[in-house]
């Protein structure tokens, strides 16, 4: 594809994308909105369904960043469509993870759900196949998305599921990003934790949360210093759930510095709010001091940062912990003030609990599973699990559903010649290998359109819609011919496999209508003529017998 005078491959086009999921922090939109403007041609060039779905995700990111919230429906939409001609898998998990992020960041919180319903499944189904980045990637954001759900319990199971993905691929970079992540999400919902009473629980993810931070720093690899800090703040606040205050306040007082002096807008709230809970706990500590008071302006700061970054959750925790804390300082009417602004901004964000939401998605999640499972039942019972094919009940509801007085139609009824000979001279793991080759030949040689299934042990059933005799003999001859002549050496067998045919046509201008088991037993009887007659030959009404083909 050529965009202007650049031409993208599809390894650029990949490379561009794994820039534009890196550069999607809400930090520097300026550096997103670069990127994609150098790639958005290309992608609106390509034909490719998945290509499709991202350039209108990334339409949809476009639009929060300009705070087109119409624009960013319409993207969402598009993708969502386009993902209906993409294959289930990891990329197509990533996507939907991805637009999952994009709903719950403009605030759409349903559709958020539903898309990472869809995303989760897909990366828990056998599609999902071996360790990929896209599958850790689609881990990451099904974790940053459930975060902005509150559903942070969920989102810890994520981030932990993408580090173990990430651990078996080869990029450091993608495994200090992981480990990054579980640190935060174990800190988050350690603080989460804490204040609901649950003390020891607390202690116990703050403590996965400092073995994580620690060994993204055993790792080796040199992140941006913006992710550095934000890992030393991560640290720090485990530490600070672990009830390890003293230990944290040095390591924690030093980044916050450094952030506030060179990083952005949300990381510096992120550093105020850590700062403050750390200096709330050692004021509850101590009994006094000024730690209160520094806690309660740095929640303050920290509720400004958010709001400007666009971060609608952790602005709603620091408004609640300034109630708490004000309250717990005895400035009742402060507290008032904040926890009566946090309960405006949550009913106008959440319509629903969290604990409702939690029940949802795994319901969802249970119910999609279930759907999967009834769907793989279904397609055992009417599936040969050794070659694949149709099986006997299949082929008979197949039978069932043929209008055989509207055009002709013919039926053939192929025999592995000597299979019995096969299981008793060599194994019955050869017999099954002869038998997956046979149905793969039978298949890769028919006509288009028509069926093959395996209908008993080593017989096989072709129907061949709108056939003639002489139609049907001819592609059944060419079927027979490939048996015989494909390359059965490596199997040791003591003679090589060949396969008899009887064949069966019903025409609409017969005198009397033939139901499709009389059709059946027509052809059978051919199939027994054709092993009288020497075997390795096909056999129809009315046709002379000749020795290794057509009779």
């Amino acid at each position: 594809m050529t965009p202007g005078t650049v031409r993208f491959t599809e390894s650029d086009l990949d490379a561009a994308l794994w820039r534009l999921l890196a550069v999607n922090d809400r930090e520097d939109p300026a550096a997103f909105v670069t990127e994609h403007e150098r790639v958005e041609d290309a992608l609106a060039a390509s034909t490719d369904p998945r290509w499709i779905a991202w350039r209108h995700a990334l339409d949809a990111r476009r639009g929060l960043v300009g705070s087109d919230l119409d624009a960013t429906a319409a993207g969402v939409a598009a993708a969502r469509e386009a993902l209906g001609a993409c294959p289930p898998g990891p990329q197509t998990a990533l996507t939907l993870a991805y637009l999952a992020h994009v709903e719950a960041t403009a605030d759409h919180f349903d559709a958020a759900m539903l898309l990472a319903v869809d995303a989760s499944l897909l990366t828990e189904s056998p599609t999902a196949g071996r360790p990929s980045r896209a599958l850790h990637q689609a881990h990451l954001w099904l974790s940053l998305t459930l975060t902005a759900l509150d559903l942070e319990e969920l989102a810890v199971t994520q981030a932990l599921r993408g580090h173990v993905i990430a651990a078996a691929l080869p990029d450091v970079a993608d495994q200090w990003l992981l480990l990054r992540l579980c640190a935060q999400q174990h800190a988050e919902l350690a603080q989460t934790l804490h204040r609901r009473g649950r003390v020891e629980r607390s202690r116990e993810l703050a403590g996965v949360a400092v073995d994580c931070a620690a060994a993204a720093r055993a790792l080796d690899w040199e992140p941006d210093p913006a992710e550095q800090d934000l890992l030393d703040v991560v640290q720090a606040w485990g530490l600070t759930c672990r009830g390890e205050l003293d230990e944290a306040i040095g390591p924690m007082r030093r980044a916050h510095r450094r952030v506030h002096a060179h990083g952005g807008t949300w990381l510096r709230g992120y550093a105020d709010l850590v700062l403050a809970q750390l200096l709330g706990r050692l004021a509850q500590a101590q009994a006094g001091g000024s730690h209160g008071a520094e806690a309660t302006d740095l929640l303050v700061d920290a509720a400004g940062a958010f709001a400007a970054a666009g971060d609608r959750r952790r602005y709603r925790q620091c408004l609640l912990e300034l109630g708490q804390s004000t309250a717990a300082m005895g400035r009742p009417a402060e507290a008032l003030h904040w926890l009566e602004a946090y309960r405006a901004d949550t009913g106008r964000a959440h319509a629903r609990g969290r604990e409702l939401w939690a029940e949802m998605f795994v319901r969802r999640s249970r119910l999609r599973e279930a759907e999967r499972q009834t769907d793989l039942l279904r397609r055992h019972a009417l599936e040969d699990p050794l070659t694949g094919l149709g099986n006997r009940r299949s082929a008979e509801r197949r039978l069932r559903s043929l209008r055989l007085d509207e055009q002709p139609l013919s039926l053939a009824v192929v025999d592995i010649d000597r299979f019995k000979a096969v299981n008793d001279d060599t194994s019955h793991s050869h017999g099954d290998e002869v038998l997956r080759r046979v149905a793969h030949l039978l298949r890769e040689h028919s006509r288009t359109g028509d069926e093959v299934y395996r209908w008993a042990g080593d017989e096989f059933l072709v129907v061949l819609p709108t056939a003639t005799e002489h139609q049907a003999l001819a592609a059944m001859e060419r079927l027979r011919a490939a048996v015989a002549g494909a390359d059965w050496g490596d199997l040791q067998l003591p003679e090589p496999v060949t396969v008899s045919i009887g064949v069966a046509t019903a025409c609409p201008a017969a005198d009397e209508p033939v139901g499709w088991r009389s059709l059946f037993d027509a052809a059978d009887l051919h199939l027994f003529s054709a092993k009288r007659g020497g075997r390795n030959r096909v056999r129809a009404p009315g046709a002379r017998p000749a020795a290794g083909g057509s009779a």
